[in-house]
C-alpha cells in the first residue's frame, strides 16, 4: 500500500512538472476593456462565428493529433464558465469571437550564441485574439491579444500548455465589475 502511495505521489509530481515546462516566457498579453461597460451584466453568451486557425498541412507548428480550433474554444469556455457566464443557443447577454494567425516569415534579432552578437533572423511569431461583443449594442466591450514566437514542430502537450497559458492571462485581464 505505501508503495502505491509513493508511486501516485510521483505520478502527481510528474504530471505538474510536466504542465508548467511549457515554454512561456516569450508570450505577451495585452487587453482594452471598455469602461462604460457593466462586466457584471453579462450572463450569457454565444459564438459569434467559427474562426479558423490558420491552415498548417505540413505540421510545422501546430502538431497534426491536436485540433487548435477546438482547444481555443474549450479554453475561453472554461475562462467565461469560471466566471459564472453560460454559454446558450439564442439571445446572449454578449457574443465571443477568436482569431489567430501566424507569420511564418517574421524577423527579429537573435543573439549568436558563439559571437554573443545580436543578429537579423527569422523567428516565426503567432497571435490570438478574443473579443467580446455586447449582443444588445453590437460593440466589443473587450478585446485582448496574445502573441508569441512559434515554436518549431512542438508536441501537442506543448501547445495546449502554451494555449493555456496565454487564454489564462487574457481572461485575467477581463474586468470583473
Amino acid at each position: 500500500m505505501r508503495q502505491l502511495l509513493h508511486l501516485f505521489a510521483f505520478v502527481f509530481i510528474m504530471m505538474l512538472t510536466a504542465c508548467t515546462t511549457a515554454p512561456t516566457k516569450d508570450i505577451t498579453v495585452d487587453a482594452e476593456a471598455d469602461p462604460k461597460a457593466s462586466f457584471s451584466g453579462f450572463k450569457t453568451y454565444a459564438w459569434l462565428a467559427s474562426a479558423q486557425i490558420v491552415f498548417d498541412p505540413e505540421g510545422q507548428w501546430e502538431p497534426r493529433n491536436v485540433d487548435i480550433d477546438a482547444e481555443v474554444q474549450l479554453m475561453i469556455n472554461n475562462e467565461l464558465r469560471k466566471r459564472g457566464i453560460t454559454e446558450v443557443r439564442g439571445n446572449p447577454d454578449m457574443l465571443v469571437a477568436y482569431a489567430a494567425g501566424v507569420d511564418m516569415t517574421a524577423l527579429g534579432l537573435k543573439q549568436d550564441p558563439e559571437t554573443k552578437e545580436k543578429l537579423l533572423a527569422n523567428i516565426p511569431k503567432a497571435a490570438l485574439v478574443v473579443a467580446l461583443i455586447d449582443a444588445d449594442t453590437g460593440y466589443v466591450v473587450w478585446i485582448a491579444e496574445a502573441a508569441g514566437q512559434v515554436q518549431e514542430q512542438p508536441d501537442a502537450a506543448t501547445v495546449r500548455a502554451r494555449l493555456e497559458y496565454a487564454i489564462g492571462e487574457m481572461f485575467r485581464l477581463l474586468p470583473k465589475n
